[in-house]
């Protein structure tokens, strides 16, 4: 593959997991908060004085304010006949390129938070030493048709090998 084929992929997630990522930021940021308070308050273990808990609390809010519209801007798939295409990142974005003809399995889940916003995930796993390939945030329902879809076309590939 050259230079020029390494596009970013077409599709989005769906919109509704910003409301997941953000219920999800949400929940870390107030397990932190809890326990910072415990421990420096109820627990004695380190004084902890008000401008340091203003600054904890402002760096959570930034945090739940910024990381679910970053993943949503970021975080993209795309399926073709030849291979599955993702993009993830943070800081440093990564694009991974899986093969159909290298595909071994294909999962679907949807996490606790996920089935709250009618939100699923699939897992592609692959021979490839960097593990598998999650598109993380789709519609239920169209998370289950590309696992089908996904499904349908390693098989294709796989009997064409033979």
């Amino acid at each position: 593959m050259t230079e020029s084929n390494l596009r970013e992929p077409g599709q989005r997630v769906s919109p509704k997991a910003r409301l997941m990522w953000l219920l999800g930021a949400g929940l870390q940021s107030a397990l932190v908060l809890f326990l910072v308070v415990s421990a420096g308050t109820w627990w004695g273990w380190f004084d902890l004085r008000w401008w340091q808990l203003a600054v904890l609390v402002a760096v959570l809010a930034t945090y739940v304010g910024v990381v679910p519209a970053w993943r949503y801007r970021v975080h993209r798939w795309e399926v073709t006949d030849t291979a599955v295409y993702t993009q993830t990142g943070w800081w440093a974005r990564e694009r991974r390129i899986a093969p159909m003809s290298r595909i071994q399995t294909v999962d679907y889940a949807e996490g606790a938070i996920a089935r709250l916003f009618g939100l699923a995930s699939v897992t592609v796993t692959t021979a490839s030493s960097k593990g598998a390939l999650e598109i993380a945030g789709l519609d239920r329902l169209r998370a289950r048709t590309l696992v089908d879809e996904l499904t349908l076309k390693a098989d294709a590939v796989a009997g064409d090998a033979t």
